[in-house]
């Protein structure tokens, strides 16, 4: 397993706030696992599309994720508001990989940080193509070396 750093507010170039739902909560009282990586989806795609670097029916090519992983440090639960981190790692040839962060409102600390990688394909035959110029532009800005 792969550690990945517990990151402060100042790596991350992005935020979204996202308020958690009263469905968001499991049984044990906190946000469920698997709900982190619809806030993951969630950031990386309102990012996307508020940029014009996406367009969700229309795009000829599309991001498919093929690698996710989260590391939890704090419980988060409804009705917590989230700041959502996210900065771009690296952008390869067909590739880009995102960093997140999720913080409680007003919090420095993560309750949790992980990573999505994006391989871009040809929205028809789902093979992979070069991410296209003006995604590559658009995600340059949000580049941050951190270590």
């Amino acid at each position: 397993m792969i550690e990945e750093p517990r990151r402060a507010r100042g790596d991350f170039a992005h935020f979204l706030e996202i308020v958690t739902r009263w469905a968001d909560n499991d049984v044990y009282g906190h946000v469920n696992n698997a709900t982190y990586y619809s806030y993951f989806d969630t950031l990386v795609n309102q990012m996307l599309i508020e940029r014009n670097l996406l367009d969700p029916a229309k795009s000829a090519s599309i991001g498919v994720v093929v690698e996710t992983g989260c590391h939890f440090f704090a419980s988060l639960s409804f009705p917590d508001v989230i700041d959502a981190g996210l900065r771009v790692s690296s952008i390869g040839n067909s590739s880009v990989r995102y960093e997140i962060a999720l913080f409680r409102h007003g919090e420095n600390e993560p309750a949790a940080t992980g990573h999505f990688v994006h391989v871009y394909v040809d929205r028809a035959t789902r093979r992979p193509v070069p991410v296209p110029a003006e995604v590559r532009a658009g995600l340059e800005p949000l580049i941050r070396a951190v270590t």
